[in-house]
């Protein structure tokens, strides 16, 4: 009976799957949907969440959003929020698979989303700007923000340059003694180990598994091999999609026509280049985790054997990518409610906030770089109305975050 009084949050989680777009973006819609109009949350639960799942590997934005969930109605309901998250951009990249072999990548067109990024950059802003008022309040924190987004800048890209932000932010703000909380008895809380031990059982079974499946030339090897190869992804890369991407590439495109591989060629997964950069383009194309890409390389990968394993390989990808992401922060959030009521972690918070928000300024600049905003056109001047009319709509405006998306997909149908 509990979950079914949950039944419009679903909803609301659902409308939210398939009209947020731009991995950074996120964040903004979730301001809109999840705090202001719903207030499921605070922004200063959010802020925490979002602070919280940069220092974990995985998907941020699928973590934030199970966390949301979890804070609503406990474990199971924060495992139907991250299936109804991720169910449609999954099933939509694993239908692009089938796709793309049936017709090609030349006939794929997706002009239709060409101010989808634009407007993901104004819900960033919209994110940034609430998240200063919220976390950067002195000058520590302003110091912080303005190193955090120096640094992303120029390293957006580097996978461990979000944990080592993260812990430098933290470390910074316990040199002062003012912000204290207030005092609080801490009992001792029991750890529930499952989750964690769970998490590194299957990686070891996995690794096992693959290898075995390798040498011994299994039947369906590249079955075992690409649960393997994404759940060891979603286990270890930090930075989202932008970072998981790059890596995908480095697996199957780059390591096959390595010299040393040449003999072992049938016994790995080797990806079309242009078939991979399709997918890559595509999910951002797409409302949803970035992180759905998985589900549309797990198809590729198992193409040659039949649609029956095609499907399954898209199957094996969205497993096996998100995960690792769930049994991490389910495992990980119990323990940091209970660690952050030390005055220690508690002003921690207070520059891990502020280093989030330099992240996201940074998110900002960078997605700017792709986007033509200075070349004094139509569609410049276009790019630019989206990102500042996006901002102005959110922040002003009690319009919800959905009709902005169609919108801008009018759009771009229009142009």
């Amino acid at each position: 009976m509990r979950l079914l009084r949950q039944i419009s949050f679903l909803k609301t989680v659902l409308l939210h799957s398939v009209t947020a777009f731009g991995g950074p973006g996120h964040f903004g819609m979730m301001m809109k949907t999840f705090v202001e109009r719903r207030k499921d949350i605070t922004a200063d639960e959010l802020m925490e969440y979002v602070s919280f799942c940069q220092m974990l590997p995985g998907a941020s934005s699928t973590q934030t959003i199970t966390l949301i969930g979890y804070k609503k109605g406990g474990v199971i309901l924060a495992v139907l929020t991250l299936l109804v998250w991720i169910a449609p951009a999954c099933i939509v990249m694993s239908a692009l698979s089938f796709l793309v072999v049936a017709i090609g990548t030349e006939n794929l067109q997706n002009s239709f989303f060409q101010f989808i990024q634009p407007m993901a950059i104004g819900f960033l802003v919209f994110a940034a700007v609430r998240a200063f008022k919220i976390s950067v309040n002195n000058q520590i924190t302003q110091i912080i923000m303005v190193v955090s987004i120096t640094v992303t800048y120029v390293l957006f890209k580097t996978p461990w340059i979000f944990p080592v932000l993260i812990i430098f932010g933290g470390i910074a703000t316990n040199f002062s003694s003012k912000r204290i909380p207030e005092e609080e008895v801490i009992r001792p809380r029991h750890i529930r180990w499952t989750n964690i031990w769970l998490f590194v059982l299957i990686f070891i079974i996995a690794g096992l598994l693959s290898e075995s499946a390798r040498k011994e030339n299994w039947e369906h090897r590249k079955a075992y091999n690409l649960f393997e190869n994404f759940y060891r992804f979603g286990s270890f890369v930090f930075g989202g999609g932008d970072v998981l991407i790059p890596m995908i590439l480095d697996q199957y495109v780059a390591r096959p026509t390595d010299a040393k591989f040449v003999d072992s060629k049938q016994k790995i997964i080797t990806i079309n280049r242009d078939e991979l950069l399709t997918g890559a383009g595509m999910v951002r194309a797409i409302p949803g985790p970035i992180f759905a890409i998985a589900s549309y390389t797990g198809g590729i990968a198992l193409k040659d054997q039949g649609k029956d394993m095609q499907l399954l390989g898209s199957l094996i990808g969205t497993i096996a990518i998100f995960l690792p992401s769930a049994l991490l922060v389910l495992f990980f959030f119990p323990v940091w409610q209970y660690f952050k009521k030390y005055v220690v972690v508690y002003r921690a918070l207070e520059g891990i906030n502020a280093v989030v928000v330099g992240l996201m300024i940074a998110a900002t600049f960078y997605l700017l770089k792709d986007v033509s905003i200075m070349s004094f056109n139509r569609i410049s001047f276009l790019n630019i109305s989206v990102i500042v009319a996006t901002f102005l709509v959110l922040n002003f405006t009690r319009i919800p975050a959905p009709v902005v998306v169609l919108f801008c997909l009018l759009l771009g149908w229009i142009f």
